[in-house]
């Protein structure tokens, strides 16, 4: 009962967003229900499995933009996505000086609360340096929350000519033969992500196997609506349950500091990507999402919803991911370094 309850109380909140047309309004809704009843210190159980059936549909509806045109298209652009992926880094670097300048937290806190890469491969690295992890899973976690909230919304608002966010997603031709061979080809590339021990193996994974079916023009097609919607409110809640009391009140005065500098690593980013932009030729909406720290998940969806560049923007995020998670303990070591920071013995270092 607890679970028939969560869902639906998620899924009402949804149907408000959709009322309140706003872009991903079931992920969103969800994810706003989810919050509230954590920081009531109400309980948010559901399912471990339901995070990567969610990851899994959602990576099958956007890599049906990899047509081998859009593959072309994001071959070019090797030079930029290295560059976004290493300037993205820069700005976490210069985030963390001001996080801890305004809160007073250590050097090796602020940077691995704001160098985007992962609740979980941060809280990781922090216990390996000996480090409270509740201010580092605050941070990384905000961060993800206010990118879904904000950038959604106001580029859908800044375009004008949607007034549907969802219409585009509803209304996609499908069958269900196409449909089928999409998720059988989705669920693959997770399993194989995860046996070769990929992080973030069924969003990544699963995004690898519905864009090599797309790139090779297999007979697949788009995901039913009513699956898009299962996908997000399973995603929502999961996100929105990562809040709780207990991390708020560990966090303490940190907590300011880190929404004002959340504030500032989105504006440093949306920086980076209008200059892209002008770089690159592609429009300043594309290059916001391909540039924003995080929530690729969530960014490429927008893109789907504006019909524009959705291959470019997973690309960018895929360039960052792989390039930020196998040097995340390079990054954690020099933060140590630069801080005079040294780790507990004992506990094996940063790999």
């Amino acid at each position: 009962m607890h679970v028939i309850g969560i869902y639906a109380g998620a899924l009402a909140c949804g149907v408000i967003g959709d009322w309140l047309r706003l872009p991903l309004p079931w992920l969103i809704g969800a994810m706003v229900f989810a919050t509230a009843l954590r920081l009531m210190d109400r309980p948010v159980r559901v399912p471990w499995v339901t995070r990567p059936v969610g990851q899994v549909l959602i990576a099958a509806s956007v890599g049906l933009s990899f047509t081998p045109e859009a593959v072309a298209a994001v071959l070019q652009l090797v030079g930029p996505m290295v560059a976004a992926a290493v300037l993205t880094v820069a700005a976490g670097f210069v985030t963390a000086i001001v996080l801890v300048r305004l809160s007073g937290v250590g050097a090796m806190q602020a940077v691995l609360a704001s160098v985007p890469m992962g609740p979980v491969e941060a809280a990781n690295l922090a216990g390996r340096h000996g480090v409270h992890p509740a201010p580092v899973v605050f941070g990384q976690t905000l961060r993800i929350v206010a990118l879904v909230l904000i950038i959604p919304p106001v580029l859908v608002a800044m375009d004008g000519s949607i007034r549907d966010p969802s219409l585009v997603l509803r209304e996609t031709p499908w069958s269900p033969g196409g449909a089928l061979l999409l998720v059988i080809c989705a669920a693959g590339g997770g399993f194989v992500a995860r046996k070769l021990g990929i992080s973030n193996p069924f969003f990544v994974g699963s995004l690898a196997g519905a864009a090599g079916a797309a790139a090779l023009t297999l007979p697949v097609t788009a995901l039913p609506f009513p699956l898009l919607v299962t996908a997000q409110v399973f995603l929502g809640v999961w996100l929105g349950a990562v809040f709780d009391r207990r991390m708020l009140r560990e966090s303490g005065s940190f907590i300011p500091a880190a929404f004002l500098c959340t504030g500032l690593m989105l504006v440093l980013c949306a920086a980076l990507g209008v200059a892209l932009a002008f770089v690159t030729g592609l429009s300043w909406e594309v290059m916001i999402l391909a540039t924003a720290p995080g929530s690729v998940t969530e960014m490429a969806l927008t893109a789907k919803i504006l019909q524009d560049g959705v291959a470019v923007v997973v690309a960018f995020h895929l360039v960052r991911i792989f390039l930020i998670l196998p040097f995340a303990p390079l990054i954690a070591r020099l933060a140590a370094r630069v801080s005079g920071h040294r780790a507990p013995p004992g506990d094996g270092g940063t790999g």
